[in-house]
């Protein structure tokens, strides 16, 4: 119950990967890629870890409107206390403009990213390019694994149609 909890969190949060509202792990994963159909992964396009926020993301908004209520919400779904040792709830510091906006600044959620901090590391565009990904025990990964074997899968796809 609780590992299910903590993906409706994820979900609702808006980042790496999810905004979707309300949906189990295994849902979240297919939805997430279901866009990517008959083609193959772009890494560019993608978020560090594998996922594309949706346009209707409650972080991204609270973001955008600057609304201290909503980033409260995405403060307390993210579990920011809790999960990345921020203490007091600032609302110039709890935003998220995406893992890839090189425009916007990056808020405290992505800095402490380890998937998002691995991947800008190793210089590559997306955890689909990494041969390690089957065996990388990442804090995103360890909390939603089927999320992960659904990166894992893409990745399968990604390497398995290069020419």
């Amino acid at each position: 119950m609780t590992n299910q909890i903590n993906r409706r969190k994820f979900m609702t949060a808006g980042i790496v990967t999810g905004c979707t509202l309300l949906l189990s792990g295994k849902m979240f994963a297919n939805d997430a890629f279901s866009h990517l159909l008959n083609q193959k992964p772009d890494p560019k396009k993608l978020n560090y870890c594998g996922y594309t926020c949706p346009k209707d993301c409650k972080f991204l908004e609270a973001s955008v409107k600057n609304d201290p209520e909503l980033k409260k919400e995405a403060y307390e779904i993210w579990e920011m206390k809790e999960r990345f040792g921020v203490a007091e709830f600032d609302p110039d510091k709890i935003f998220c403009f995406g893992c890839k906006n090189p425009d916007k600044p990056v808020g405290i959620r992505l800095q402490k990213c380890d998937v998002r901090n691995c991947c800008i590391d190793k210089k590559i565009d997306a955890c689909i390019e990494c041969r390690e990904l089957i065996t990388c025990e990442k804090d995103l990964w360890k909390k939603f694994p089927d999320f992960k074997n659904a990166v894992i899968k893409m990745q399968s796809e990604y390497f398995g149609n290069r020419g």
